[in-house]
């Protein structure tokens, strides 16, 4: 079922594949396919906080999370990053380290691109930097929203917006008409909610008892979305 009418999706989710789509043919070849793309397992490192950055990546498949490292090593997610987006790209424009790390959430075929070659197409195509500040400034309000829920809601009000969000990035390589299937350990769902695993755990077993949700080992299927937004109590 679509979000469309029942959950401003744009207020909590961004991407960066508008600003990929800006480039020509003849770009796209130079930036991402002439560079070649690399294989990644489920919990290999792009890049850590504090590194200095030496390019960007793109994802040609997978998901990669972006997060931070707090007290006792405890990871809070930021951003899941999707198939046909960048990242990186924060560190280079503002001439600093890395603000955050990155790592495979799956198996992942991901193509470096060198940082001389990002602000070469950068300054030669106009449409693809003006895409790009476009797609920082929404990204801005979403990391404020989502700031405010970490800050005010409740345990089940962070899971249930975490699950929405992840699963509409599922969405990609899913077949029309099917469900997307949420993957991902329990956690990464507590890193990305921002609660204990423990209370993630808890709350699955009770959305899945309200028929909100299914699982299967480790994955899982919303049966009810609308049930799951009402849950997420979202403003």
């Amino acid at each position: 079922m679509s979000l469309s009418g029942i959950f401003p999706i744009e207020k909590w989710n961004f991407s960066t594949q508008a600003v990929v789509n800006a480039l020509t043919e003849a770009e796209y070849q130079s930036l991402i396919t002439k560079q070649g793309a690399q294989k990644y397992k489920k919990g290999e490192i792009l890049f850590k906080e504090g590194m200095v950055p030496s390019g960007i990546y793109f994802i040609h498949q997978g998901k990669v999370k972006k997060y931070k490292t707090g007290p006792a090593s405890r990871e809070q997610i930021i951003y899941v990053a999707n198939k046909n987006e960048l990242i990186g790209y924060h560190a280079i424009l503002a001439e600093e380290r890395y603000p955050d790390s990155a790592a495979a959430l799956e198996e992942s075929l991901i193509t470096f691109i060198p940082k001389e070659d990002f602000l070469d197409i950068l300054q030669r195509s106009t449409t693809f930097a003006r895409r790009l500040l476009k797609a920082l400034s929404h990204e801005y309000s979403v990391l404020t929203n989502n700031l405010s829920i970490s800050s005010q809601g409740t345990a089940a009000e962070r899971l249930a917006l975490s699950l929405i969000l992840i699963r509409e990035k599922s969405k990609t390589g899913t077949p029309a008409g099917e469900e997307p299937s949420i993957n991902l350990s329990r956690a990464d769902l507590a890193n990305m909610a921002g609660i204990a695993k423990e209370n993630v755990i808890r709350l699955l077993k009770e959305f899945k008892n309200e028929q909100i949700i299914r699982t299967e080992g480790r994955k899982i299927w919303v049966n009810d979305i609308v049930k799951l937004v009402n849950r997420s109590n979202y403003k």
